[in-house]
């Protein structure tokens, strides 16, 4: 406890009511502000007796005093003591403290003036108590000094460590980002007192995510601190920062934040196919528009920047073959472009370019953002009918011709490398009367009954080619046969004449009847 002397130094001064503040662990106390007015003497005449009147101006004095929060001593907290000259020590006096926590937080012994803190204070709830205090004659229950009012500042410890305003953070920066490069700054608070002392300044640092995050130990700032960091070797970052008070001391007390920090994709890689040459095949009867096959250049950047375009840069084949994006996978679909055959050619190779369609002007020193790859497609030979070697045939022959006659001759044979042997037939379908036959061997036509050009002056039939060895491959072809007119036949008169000369008709004189009689 204070020694009572001190009490006892500031008791000779005349002041109604005194406040002291003996402050354990708390050495400094503010200087007394005071209203330095000395008792003074006012004579005058009262108007019923006349005699001099003495009144006595007294001037009280008061401190702003700091108390001890979170006090956790084994008596309660001695705040000061309440005085006044009139306390003869005889306890006529009784002293009275009102205003916040009076009574509840703060007791004061009224025999004495002694006041004490009953509860632990804390700042943070609450940082300054007004109080009044006044000193009452028991007798008359009349003030024996005017009510004054007093402070009791609550002093601050450290007992509150920094918080940030949120447990966890989300950021995100481009990949390859500078060193020193903003990615996002993480805000801590302290509770307390920052006009006193160091408790509450803060200092970040980083605990996790060394090197490749560093933090601004001031403003909380979290920055880049290793270049070129790549995306597509890491992507996740996981940076754990703290905030410690005292200035970042020893002793300090501290909390933590964890901020999640993503690497978003830049187009810093070029498209590259896996294989140099990749190998297809098509039969050769595949249709234009046939997906022949698929390859892709693998890109590992992500979404736009991994957009890739197709093309075919040689001229070997740009005109047989196509080959398209497909957006969705980001391959290439190799397709036909125009019908093949095997007998013209069995082998295309085709370069194929893959080529980014977004490229970033950042980074075209890297390289160019394109690759190539070869691409064999081998012709399948497949068994295809016999080809005539007109789409259609002519001929010409005369009515008077004899059966057995050889007109003409088709020719068809097979386009395939086999060569297989091809037998010839008529269709009778179109030749019912069986006037044409044809030699199965070689394709001659032949007559097998008269013509009359006067009956049938056209006859159109159709001739038939299959590979002896598989029957199901044929094929058709029209054949026109003209019948050419021969003199074979006497002039004819349409009708029948009568005429009728009479017996004296002169020589030269033209007489007729015609009786309407039919031939």
């Amino acid at each position: 406890m204070p020694e009572r002397g001190y009490e006892r130094d500031w008791d000779m001064r005349h002041l109604f009511l005194l406040w002291g503040c003996m402050l354990h662990a708390v050495p400094m106390m503010l200087s007394p502000k005071r209203t330095n007015k000395h008792s003074e003497r006012i004579t005058g005449l009262s108007e019923n007796d006349g005699k001099t009147l003495h009144r006595t101006k007294r001037g009280w004095m008061w401190n702003q005093f700091f108390l001890l929060e979170e006090y956790t001593g084994p008596d309660t907290q001695y705040v000061g003591k309440l005085h006044t000259d009139q306390d003869k020590g005889d306890g006529n006096l009784k002293y009275i403290l009102t205003g916040d926590g009076a009574g509840s937080l703060f007791i004061i012994d009224e025999n004495t003036g002694d006041i004490h803190a009953a509860k632990k204070l804390d700042r943070e709830e609450k940082s300054l108590y007004v109080l009044r205090a006044k000193a009452i004659d028991r007798k008359t229950g009349r003030q024996v000094e005017p009510e004054s009012e007093f402070i009791i500042k609550i002093h601050d410890i450290n007992d509150n460590e920094p918080k940030f305003t949120k447990d966890m953070y989300t950021a995100s920066i481009p990949e390859m980002s500078g060193v020193g490069t903003s990615v996002i700054q993480v805000t801590a608070t302290d509770a307390d007192d920052a006009n006193y002392g160091n408790s509450a300044k803060i200092v970040y640092s980083i605990l996790q995510g060394q090197p490749y995050f560093s933090v601004d130990p001031e403003t909380g700032i979290i920055k880049t601190a290793l270049p070129d960091m790549s995306r597509e070797n890491r992507e996740q970052y996981q940076v754990v920062i703290q905030a410690k008070d005292m200035g970042g001391q020893m002793g300090g007390l501290s909390g933590t934040t964890t901020v999640n920090i993503t690497l978003t994709d830049v187009n810093d890689n070029p498209p590259r196919f896996p294989q140099s040459t990749y190998q297809f095949s098509s039969p050769e009867s595949a249709p234009p528009g046939t997906p022949l096959g698929r390859i892709k250049a693998s890109d590992p950047d992500v979404g736009e920047n991994a957009e890739t375009e197709y093309s075919i840069s040689s001229e070997d084949g740009s005109d047989m073959f196509d080959i398209i994006t497909d957006k969705d996978t980001q391959e290439g679909i190799i397709t036909v472009k125009k019908q093949l055959d095997f007998e013209n050619k069995m082998l295309y190779t085709l370069r194929v370019e893959a080529t980014n369609t977004h490229p970033d002007p950042r980074f075209l020193q890297l390289g160019p953002f394109k690759d190539t790859a070869l691409v064999k497609i081998s012709v399948e030979d497949i068994d295809e009918p016999p080809v005539f070697s007109r789409s259609s045939y002519l001929i010409e022959v005369d009515e008077d011709a004899k059966e057995g006659s050889i007109i003409g001759q088709v020719v068809a044979q097979d386009p395939d490398i086999t060569k297989n042997a091809i037998k010839y037939s008529v269709d009778r379908h179109t030749d019912l009367d069986r006037i044409f036959n044809i030699y199965s061997g070689n394709g001659s036509l032949f007559i097998s009954k008269p013509l009359d050009r006067e009956e049938t002056p056209w006859h159109n039939i159709t001739v038939i080619a299959t590979e002896i060895n598989n029957p199901k491959q044929s094929s058709q072809i029209p054949v026109f046969i003209r019948i050419l007119d021969i003199n074979d036949h006497a002039p004819e008169f349409a009708k029948y004449y009568e005429t009728f000369v009479c017996e004296n008709a002169k020589a030269g004189q033209f007489h007729f009847m015609i009786y309407n009689l039919l031939f």
